[in-house]
């Protein structure tokens, strides 16, 4: 490994998926001490081999000693390669890891395919363990079974844990207790933790439309916000019918996760025992 190519990194924020990260990412991106590159690299998941040339190439030519460097790709809590990877390459490297109620995640995960069209309206094929069509929807919500990896790899120090929960209870609370984690000052945006990231009730483009216009984002991502362009945009825009998660679904999906939520109980001294409970209905955003 060539030391220059290397970015001298000092966090990252491992996952779950479609439990708050981008929500963190946003706030880091707007603290004057940290710097997160705007994509989720998957530099130590399934971009490895982009090299790293490549994975320097994210981050600014010089890095002011005041200035904390980190990433996020949510996708590295599950992958089987991601811990050993970056303990090979960062051994002290800060770490942050947040939950979702495994089944919430799964379902919001399911959502975010189906609105892309990468996924049918059949939630069983994806979600009920005896016909699964896709791992990605079940195994990402084993926690216990993954952090273990990762605490193989890992001084527990070196990581911090919170839950989705924690976000939606207090959000200033959760990233002053993440600001000391990394050692930077606390700052909290009140009208940035207000917006909605990566929220299934916003309101879409059809999706022939988003597909149509897909090569134009990144022209279109300053528009955002200006009033001409949302209200173009809220012209064509609708919210999407996702296909429900029953309550029969729901009852299976607890038992899948019920050893695994039991298991990360012991392993960061949570109560969890509020995922178990009987179906409480839940939009899993």
């Amino acid at each position: 490994m060539k030391e220059l190519a290397r970015p001298p990194l000092d966090f990252i924020v491992i996952g779950a998926i479609k439990a708050a990260t981008t929500w963190l990412q946003v706030q880091l991106q707007h603290h004057p001490q940290a710097f997160m590159p705007d994509i989720e690299p998957h530099f130590f998941s399934r971009d490895h081999g982009n090299g790293w040339e490549w994975y320097r190439g994210l981050f600014p030519d010089h890095k002011e000693t005041r200035v904390l460097w980190g990433e996020k790709t949510a996708d590295y809590l599950a992958n089987p390669q991601a811990a050993a990877r970056i303990a090979a390459a960062y051994p002290d490297i800060k770490l942050v890891v947040q939950f979702r109620n495994p089944v919430d995640r799964a379902y919001s995960d399911y959502k975010m395919l189906f609105r892309r069209g990468h996924v049918s309206g059949d939630v069983a094929s994806y979600l009920d363990a005896r016909q699964a069509e896709m791992p990605r929807f079940l195994d990402n919500g084993l926690y216990a079974h993954h952090l273990d990896r990762w605490f193989d790899e890992f001084d527990r120090r070196q990581m911090l844990v919170f839950l989705f929960e924690d976000v939606k209870r207090d959000p200033q609370a959760t990233l002053v207790q993440t600001c000391q984690h990394l050692g930077i000052a606390p700052h909290y945006d009140g009208d940035l933790a207000a917006r909605s990231q990566n929220d299934s009730s916003e309101r879409f483009l059809p999706l022939p439309i988003r597909r149509a216009l897909a090569p134009l984002k990144p022209i279109a991502k300053p528009l955002r916000g200006h009033s001409l362009f949302e209200r173009t945009r809220g012209l064509f825009a609708r919210e999407i019918d996702y296909p429900p998660l029953d309550d029969d679904l729901r009852s299976r999906l607890q038992d899948f996760y019920h050893a695994d939520i039991q298991a990360l109980e012991r392993l960061i001294g949570r109560d969890l025992s509020h995922w178990l409970q009987p179906a409480a209905h839940s939009n899993a955003a």
